[in-house]
């Protein structure tokens, strides 16, 4: 093991070293999407949980987990170690999350709610701990405006594709019991084999800087303070709004093309597979316009589209494909690459508050934005839900609904995104802190760090960020 000065002062990384850093993502965001999306229908319809339970376990989980993200971060700041800050976190996180899927994908019929409570408990906390490192990691790994954009862009392409996966092998196992293996159960087994192989690709492929802080001690108060930063305040009210607004339409993605736009489960389904595969373009692409007009505008700009794009679903031919695919592309496309900017802008702002503070604070501020997701998310079906029988909607199966209960649904659906998701950018109207004040930022970072940077990385990764082969192990200390 050999401890080295290779973290490049510009943050340019390859795209195979971005690749590489990236697999991580591929676990992580499958198994986010299974667990939201098909482990409730298979702990009620397979293994005779009732509603009730699982319903109350998610609701009991969701709330103690969003008070574990910023006890993460702060963690993760104060981490110092021979291997890193954030690949520690990483890899104690590992352990966890496999032992709680695989808990979870093979829970017993009938289990208790008190199981089903610890095991996601479990869960949601290494799924928070890979997580939160990871988005940390990017962050001073990519160093430039520029590189940032680009890093987080990757990241959620690699996302992209593991939710996919999460997707398509139900399809490819067929809808019913497979006689060897559930296929459910088949992607917990997808997701635990891929956390060890991806994140031993992600450790011996990527460096890690660790910028030593300003004064020895950590207090709660400096941390209390970030809430007093207007740049702050933008970010983590942007983010909030901005995950609301797509987990609001998500919520009622079922009821409006199946009753208003006239189309069958599977229509539907495959539509939203559209959506989701079109951010894997969608996320670079967004991440190149950030950089040519700045992340701030390009998340004002692709917030104001992708509302018109949801107008626009109005007028389309009920039940047309020809029409429906391409305008759920490119909102698929707009939505994947909110993600991508708020993440990047969130260290932009970080770098900030270091050079002013003196401290690493990035991980909270990852925990924080990562907490308001998670409010965002346990709220969107309740708000939702309760507008929808604010309008009279009547969700039954085989319910017949009036046209004016069917207008409700609609102006549910388009009406609340958009409100959420153009407050999302008007947080940014006014935001100074473009390319040109980051730079100066970080090169009043790089001239300080230049002294005090203790870096610490694998010998195996001299090849990967640069391609330069071979190279000398050096350690600066001072």
């Amino acid at each position: 093991m050999s401890t080295v000065n290779r973290s490049p002062a510009n943050g340019n990384l390859s795209l195979p070293a971005a690749m590489a850093f990236a697999a991580i993502s591929l676990p992580l965001s499958a198994l986010s999407l299974s667990v939201g999306v098909q482990l409730p229908p298979y702990f009620a319809s397979q293994l005779g949980v009732s509603l009730a339970v699982v319903g109350g376990a998610f609701g009991i989980v969701r709330l103690l987990d969003i008070w574990l993200d910023p006890i993460i971060g702060l963690g993760m700041d104060r981490t110092r170690s021979r291997f890193g800050r954030y690949r520690v976190w990483m890899m104690a996180g590992a352990p966890l999350l496999i032992v709680a899927v695989y808990m979870l994908y093979n829970a017993p019929k009938g289990a208790p709610q008190v199981y089903l409570i610890v095991w996601l408990l479990a869960m949601y906390l290494g799924l928070s701990i890979m997580s939160l490192s990871h988005s940390a990691w990017a962050a001073v790994l990519a160093k430039s405006y520029e590189q940032r954009s680009r890093i987080f862009g990757v990241l959620t392409a690699v996302g992209v594709i593991g939710s996919l996966s999460a997707l398509a092998i139900p399809i490819l196992m067929g809808s019913g019991t497979h006689k060897a293996l559930n296929p459910i159960q088949a992607v917990g087994w997808f997701v635990i084999a891929m956390i060890p192989i991806s994140l031993l690709v992600t450790l011996v492929r990527t460096p890690e800087t660790i910028n030593r802080d300003e004064g020895e001690h950590f207090r709660l108060a400096d941390y209390a303070k970030l809430f007093s930063r207007g740049n702050v305040i933008r970010i983590l009210a942007a983010d909030l709004l901005v995950t609301l607004g797509p987990g609001w339409m998500a919520a009622l993605y079922m009821f409006f093309f199946t009753n208003s736009r006239g189309f069958t489960q599977t229509g539907a389904s495959l539509l939203l597979m559209v959506y989701i595969v079109a951010g894997f373009v969608g996320a670079p692409l967004t991440a190149a316009l950030a950089n040519r007009i700045s992340k701030h505008r390009a998340l004002i700009l692709t917030t104001t589209l992708y509302s018109l794009g949801l107008i626009a679903l109005l007028f389309l031919p009920k039940g047309n494909f020809t029409y429906f695919v391409p305008a759920m592309a490119i909102e698929g496309a707009f939505a994947a690459g909110f993600g991508v900017m708020t993440r990047a802008i969130t260290a932009d702002i970080g770098d900030e508050l270091r050079l002013e503070g003196g401290r690493e604070q990035i991980g909270l501020l990852y925990a924080l934005t990562g907490a308001t997701s998670k409010l965002a998310g346990a709220f969107s079906i309740f708000l939702t839900f309760n507008v929808l029988a604010l309008v009279g909607y009547d969700a039954k199966v085989g319910a017949q609904n009036t046209p004016q209960q069917i207008l409700g649904l609609e102006l549910a659906y388009i009406v609340g995104p958009i409100v959420f998701v153009m407050l999302a950018g008007a947080c940014f109207i006014g935001y100074k802190l473009d390319a040109t004040r980051h730079a100066e930022i970080r090169r009043q970072l790089d001239e300080r760090d230049s002294h005090t940077d203790v870096v610490y990385e694998e010998a195996a990764v001299l090849e990967g960020l640069t391609g330069e082969p071979g190279g000398h192990s050096s350690v600066d200390r001072s």
